[in-house]
Parts: structure tokens; C-alpha cells; sequence
């Protein structure tokens, strides 16, 4: 069974997944990050493709990615670093984020076919439309067993969620807002709101809630609306001020058990993020 649904098998609430930069702060910090988060307790992690223009991330991860390309971080060069991962120990599911471009130019069934040789359980590809993905690309990522993993926003239609609840597998991102990445100090009832109405449409696949979660509010309100939470631009920062991913670990620890911390804006998109991430009409 893919790790990816054999988590939400054993664990159907309070899921942590932490995403962090590939390259970031160093070009070797791949290994032991991946070490640091499954020791800490970390459910799953997200692991990002640096990209040179990563439209649905905010200047945290926007200036973690320029940092990692200046390192030499490359996708060849990734999976050269993951293919240490499970052998290792590495237990943990592992998914990769980056955007179409980069993946396109190293080919998508080489991409699949690495991600299987590499254990890496799935992939979120943010600039990858649901239905270009049931035409075009679905058949090959289940015939490596990739899951990947689409996001909804607040603006996703009711129909456009169940198809994607129908069509993939694994879990559901549910992201929080029509911003980019970053800390927020609390949700608002809009927001809140549109949490109830994923939760009560019953959806087959778990989701878990991204963007915007830094403290105790922030993250009490997605495992109390979803499965779990995803956890990144705080991360990512913190690793950058911290001596190891571990020390990193321990301050997101505390972090979290903060009622509000100090904000980081997010820089809001022209368009809202629905649009990027399906321009095309529902079916």
C-alpha cells in the first residue's frame, strides 16, 4: 500500500505534514531534514522542487528556492539525495512539490518512474489543472503508484471538489486562503466558514488544510475542520535561523503552542489562486 494512504489508515486526525525547501538552507540539508522531521514525530513530509518562479509561494519559500538554485539544487540532484532516504530509515511518506515546468522539462515518466525508484509516495503540482491531469497524465502516475495531489482553494466550485475527491487519491489540500504562503496570526469566519463547508461535504479522502499556519489558533482550527495541517513558510524560516533541522523542529514546537505570534504578510496574487491552479472550465 502507498504510504501515503496507509497514514490516513492509522492516524485519521491531528496529522502534521511539513513541507521544506530542497537545497535549503544548504545544498545538503536534504538528508538530514528528512532525518530531524520523521525523528521528531513528523507524520509526513513535503519536499520542495526549487523552482525560479514559484507563483503560489510567498517570499519566505520564494527567497528559500532562489538560495537552494544558488546552491546547485537541481531535480537530478534531488533525487540523487532521496535515493539515500529509505535505506537509511526514512519510514515516513514522502511527497514532492514543485511546479510543471521543472517536471516537464525532466520528462513525467521519468519524473513517476524516480519518484518510485527514489520512494517518494506522491507529488503537488500546483500549476497542473484537475482535468489536464485526468487527460494527460493520471494513467502514468498510477502506473508508478504516485499519488498526486490536488489542491481546492475557497473559490473551487462544490463539483469541481468532488470530481477531484472522485479522480485522485491520497489526500486533498485544502488550501486556506487566496493568498500565496505565509504565517497568519489567526483564520477569519470567512475563512472558518469555508473550513465547515469542505467538512460537511463528507468527502471520501481526507484533507489537510495549508497555507497560513504558524501558531496555536491557526492550527487549532485545521485539525479541528480537517485531518491535519501543513505546515511550510514557518519551517522553512526557522530553519534558516536554527543551527540544525532539529533545532528548527523544536522552535516550530513552540511556535505552535503560541496563541499569536508576530504576523508575516502574505503577498496576495493578482488572481485568485483558483484561477492558476484551474483556468480551465468545469466539464
Amino acid at each position: 500500500m502507498n504510504r501515503i494512504n496507509q497514514l490516513f489508515e492509522q492516524k485519521h486526525d491531528h496529522v502534521l505534514d511539513i513541507y521544506f525547501c530542497a537545497g535549503y538552507p544548504h545544498l545538503d540539508s536534504t538528508l538530514p531534514t528528512l532525518q530531524a522531521l520523521q525523528d521528531g514525530g513528523i507524520d509526513m513530509v513535503e519536499v520542495g522542487i526549487p523552482f525560479s518562479d514559484p507563483m503560489a509561494d510567498g517570499p519566505v519559500i520564494q527567497t528559500a528556492a532562489t538560495q537552494a538554485l544558488q546552491n546547485g539544487m537541481s531535480l537530478h540532484k534531488l533525487f540523487d539525495q532521496l535515493k539515500e532516504a529509505r535505506p537509511m530509515g526514512i519510514t515516513m511518506p514522502i511527497i514532492l512539490m514543485g511546479y510543471l515546468n521543472v517536471i516537464y522539462q525532466y520528462g513525467f515518466e521519468a519524473f513517476c518512474k524516480s519518484c518510485q525508484e527514489c520512494g517518494v509516495d506522491g507529488a503537488i503540482i500546483p500549476d497542473l489543472p484537475f482535468d489536464i491531469y485526468m487527460r494527460d497524465y493520471k494513467a502514468t502516475a498510477d502506473r508508478y503508484d504516485i499519488k498526486i495531489i490536488m489542491l481546492i482553494t475557497p473559490e473551487t466550485p462544490p463539483e469541481r471538489i468532488r470530481l477531484i475527491d472522485e479522480g485522485t487519491d491520497g489526500f486533498i489540500y485544502e488550501v486556506s486562503t487566496d493568498a500565496t504562503t505565509g504565517a497568519q496570526r489567526e483564520y477569519g469566519p470567512k475563512t472558518l466558514d469555508y473550513f465547515r463547508r469542505i467538512r460537511d461535504m463528507k468527502l471520501q479522502h481526507p484533507t489537510l488544510v495549508g497555507f497560513g499556519i504558524s501558531n496555536k489558533a491557526t492550527l487549532t482550527a485545521a485539525q479541528q475542520y480537517a485531518a491535519g495541517a501543513i505546515i511550510g513558510s514557518k519551517f522553512v524560516r526557522l530553519s534558516a535561523e536554527s543551527a540544525t533541522p532539529a533545532e528548527a523542529l523544536t522552535k516550530l514546537r513552540e511556535a505552535l503552542q503560541q496563541v499569536c505570534p508576530s504576523p508575516i504578510s502574505s503577498t496576495l496574487l493578482p488572481t485568485d489562486l483558483h484561477h492558476a491552479y484551474y483556468p480551465h472550465p468545469l466539464p
